[in-house]
């Protein structure tokens, strides 16, 4: 059973406030599109901060606390986006490694760039390792039914993301229990975790998700780690509520390593998040009115009723006196009140063209 609890919905996270009225907090996963090379990984950074990202995450493990290189030989074929990969699972997760030396220099640059450094350890005494570096933690998919690491970073008492793709509710909801154990600075993110870029993957990404876990977790930021090309899928996640934005990024797609293809690039990142500043100004509130920039138009594009030929004293109003025609000036009257204007009396002489005024009748 699940408990609906108050809605609280804002953390902070270095000072920039994330919730429902906040513009939405974009992240860069840079992942393993460092290539091994740490200035790469400085470059990628800033490059980052310039096309709008409000942090950049890297993912931090070592091979052997991660993969099994036996039990992914024994699966045989390689399977779904690894089976384009030329190395083992185990030797592309070893060449992803983040070296541990890299951290404060990582975190530095990300200062330097104006932007939040954190990281997804994968690992207890990663954990350990990276927390006076980072403001705030991301868990990754392939652990949410790992809840006692769950716990572990929630006992940081930092905000933390919770990915929760290829899981059932049921397992989502028990990582939520998890971490909540700890904190209530939470961000549950909708995500799909087929890494091959293939368009079918829109089909599998079931953004109305977002709305079930509003209904069931309103106290809890909403958010989209995905990892389908352009930022379709991050507006339809705005839209219906998501605060959290995480894609990974990299300078080109052509780049070799396991992330390069599904990830955005400096102009397409630019662009998704000017598209999203157009849309979270559009989204607007909830009140239906006449907008102030309406104004004018509301003169200019609705009809108002007019005499269609001349009238004298004393004349009834037939339907074939009166016509409806643009403009509508303030003191016009709307079509809806053409049954209470049939059969009145003029009361003054009208022409052609002019508007019916309540003035000129009795």
């Amino acid at each position: 059973m699940y408990i609906n609890l108050k809605a609280k919905n804002y953390i902070d996270i270095s000072d920039k406030i994330i919730g429902d009225d906040k513009p939405t907090y974009f992240i860069a996963d840079i992942a393993a599109n460092h290539n091994g090379d740490i200035q790469r990984a400085i470059n990628l950074i800033h490059l980052a901060a310039e096309a709008g990202a409000d942090a950049a995450k890297f993912q931090h493990f070592e091979a052997q606390s991660i993969v099994s290189d036996f039990g992914f030989k024994a699966l045989g074929e390689q399977q779904s986006h690894q089976a384009k990969w030329s190395k083992t699972v185990f030797e592309v997760y070893r060449d992803a490694e983040v070296d541990l030396s890299w951290t404060a220099h990582l975190k530095d640059a990300c200062d330097a760039a104006g932007i939040t450094f954190f990281t997804s350890p994968y690992s207890f005494d990663l954990v350990d390792i990276v927390d006076p570096y980072v403001p705030a933690y991301k868990i990754g998919s392939g652990d949410i039914t790992w809840l006692e690491i769950i716990e572990y970073i929630a006992a940081k008492n930092k905000p933390i993301m919770i990915a929760s793709g290829a899981s059932s509710m049921d397992e989502v909801h028990n990582a939520i229990c998890a971490a909540r154990k700890h904190t209530n600075d939470i961000v549950l993110m909708q995500c799909n975790t087929n890494y091959t870029a293939s368009l079918e993957n829109f089909k599998y990404i079931n953004l109305n998700v977002l709305k079930a876990y509003g209904e069931i977790y309103p106290d809890i930021i909403l958010g989209l780690s995905d990892h389908t090309p352009g930022h379709s899928t991050v507006l339809g996640a705005v839209t219906l509520g998501a605060r959290v934005i995480e894609k990974h990024f990299t300078d080109s797609n052509d780049g070799i390593g396991p992330d390069h293809k599904f990830s955005m690039t400096p102009s397409s990142w630019r662009e998704m998040v000017m598209r999203t500043r157009e849309l979270e100004i559009s989204l607007g509130g909830t009140e239906k009115k006449v907008e102030d920039n309406e104004l004018d138009t509301v003169v200019l594009q609705r009809r108002s009723i007019r005499y269609c030929h001349d009238l004298k004293v004393g004349e009834i109003i037939g339907k074939d006196d009166i016509e409806v025609l643009r403009p509508c000036p303030n003191d016009g009257l709307p079509p809806s009140k053409i049954n209470d204007i049939i059969g009145r009396t003029i009361i003054r002489d009208v022409h052609s063209g002019e508007i019916v005024q309540w003035r000129d009748l009795h």
